[in-house]
């Protein structure tokens, strides 16, 4: 493959990934509420969510949210169901605030994990990244256009591990600064449910549609 090619999809990619969205928001909120470890679980999550659509992406399955409107649309819905629904445990009356720590239940690596896995995997927009970005920086002509795109993606998964691995030990650190603030807490609590609502929100009300790009 062509330098320029895995330099132009790693531009691309830090991009993205350092724009804000629900994977971040999530990460940063579970690194902070019980510590690195849980975040760095979650980020495992979030992991095999990528490959799990980039593996779909390559054997051409993803296509469906393209031929079949419908299916997208069901599943940025549901996507957007489950942000109102972390953003109502967050502000709901009585709710327990996500970034203390201390105050919240303590998940297991299981539902950390599988908390991850669904955040990533209910947007959809993942697997559209792939099937737009992808045939961008693929060449035919050099053959193997499979492997170029395992290649390509793995790249772009590369960046996104290792820029919210940087947010996750970052937001740790957080955790005893706030857990002696309530204060803060407090607002952190109100600000981040009302992020997640806003994502929510902006998932269920864009229009646009699943189209794949032209190599």
């Amino acid at each position: 493959m062509e330098w320029t090619a895995l330099a132009g999809i790693a531009v691309v990619s830090l991009g993205m990934v350092l724009t804000p969205g629900p994977n971040m928001i999530y990460l940063a909120s579970r690194a902070i509420s019980q510590g690195r470890r849980a975040g760095f679980v979650s980020l495992l999550g979030t992991f095999v969510g990528f490959v799990v659509y980039l593996i779909a992406t390559c054997l051409g399955l993803t296509a469906i949210f393209a031929l079949v409107p419908a299916a997208y649309t069901a599943i940025k819905l549901a996507g957007a169901a489950y942000l109102l629904y972390l953003a109502w445990k967050i502000v709901k009356p009585g709710g327990q605030a996500v970034f203390a720590a201390k105050e919240l239940p303590q998940d297991s690596n299981g539902r950390l994990f599988t908390m991850g896995l669904v955040t990533n995997l209910l947007n959809p927009k993942a697997a559209i990244l792939y099937m737009s970005l992808l045939p961008q920086f693929i060449e035919p002509a050099h053959g193997h256009v499979i492997l170029q795109s395992f290649v390509l993606g793995g790249v772009q998964i590369s960046i996104s591990m290792l820029v919210n691995g940087l947010i996750v030990v970052g937001a740790g650190g957080l955790a005893a600064y706030l857990s002696t603030r309530p204060a803060a807490v407090k607002i952190q609590r109100y600000v981040t449910g009302t992020v997640l609502g806003g994502f929510a929100v902006h998932l269920a009300a864009d229009r646009s549609k699943a189209v794949l790009a032209t190599p």
